[in-house]
């Protein structure tokens, strides 16, 4: 079976999710699985991924960090998220960065200096400009989205089928669709060029079905 869904984690992680994500996980479909606490203390998110990484290493699934290299360093994940701001705020924060397009090998110099390369991934929105200062960038991934309406990010920018069209002709790394993604609209997403499908609150918010059956509506 190949692995095609970018799985996020829900905004809050309860006693009973590690062995929930062990389940989930075991369907076998998941490429990825992405850290992303918002509104949690480093500290607590170190503590988390800790657990996280040794459930998805069981199951030969790369850990992404969204947001902070820190953790990703601390935790030795397999690599980091960054959306547009993230990238601006590195910026402004690093003396050693003063390009606004900030140059991958850059980025690449914050990570843990070991043998082990770092997936780095670059939220696009729905831009065509973003998507190719990304590319010259040599990220590892570019993701486009939100899709449909996303209960994980209600305010997210909105994307159109048609920078999925455009990316199947001109990117040549792979492409994760993001925002609302279900059982029911996963499958246009991947025709029209999507590598992977980002999907949280179908798997860890949905009423209607268990964590780990709800994974397997995906095949």
């Amino acid at each position: 079976m190949r692995k095609f869904i970018y799985l996020i984690s829900p905004n809050n992680i309860h006693k009973n999710f590690y062995k929930e994500l062990d389940l989930v996980l075991s369907a076998n479909n998941v490429k990825f699985f992405q850290l992303r606490l918002k509104k949690h203390k480093t500290d607590k998110v170190i503590k988390i991924a800790k657990k996280i990484k040794k459930i998805t290493s069981k199951h030969n699934v790369k850990l992404i960090i969204n947001d902070s290299i820190k953790i990703a360093n601390a935790v030795m994940a397999d690599g980091c998220h960054l959306g547009q701001k993230d990238i601006s705020n590195l910026t402004k924060n690093s003396k050693n960065i003063k390009s606004k397009n900030v140059k991958n090998e850059k980025i690449r110099s914050y990570f843990t200096k070991n043998k082990q390369k770092k997936l780095i991934g670059i939220t696009c929105h729905n831009s065509k400009n973003l998507a190719n200062i990304a590319l010259k960038n040599k990220v590892d991934y570019i993701a486009f989205g939100s899709f449909n309406n996303s209960k994980l990010k209600p305010k997210a920018k909105k994307a159109n089928l048609n920078i999925l069209r455009w990316a199947k002709k001109n990117v040549k790394k792979p492409v994760v669709a993001i925002g609302g993604i279900d059982n029911l609209n996963y499958k246009k997403l991947i025709n029209l060029g999507a590598n992977y499908i980002a999907i949280s609150s179908y798997i860890w918010d949905n009423p209607k079905l268990k964590p780990e059956i709800a994974i397997k509506k995906f095949k």
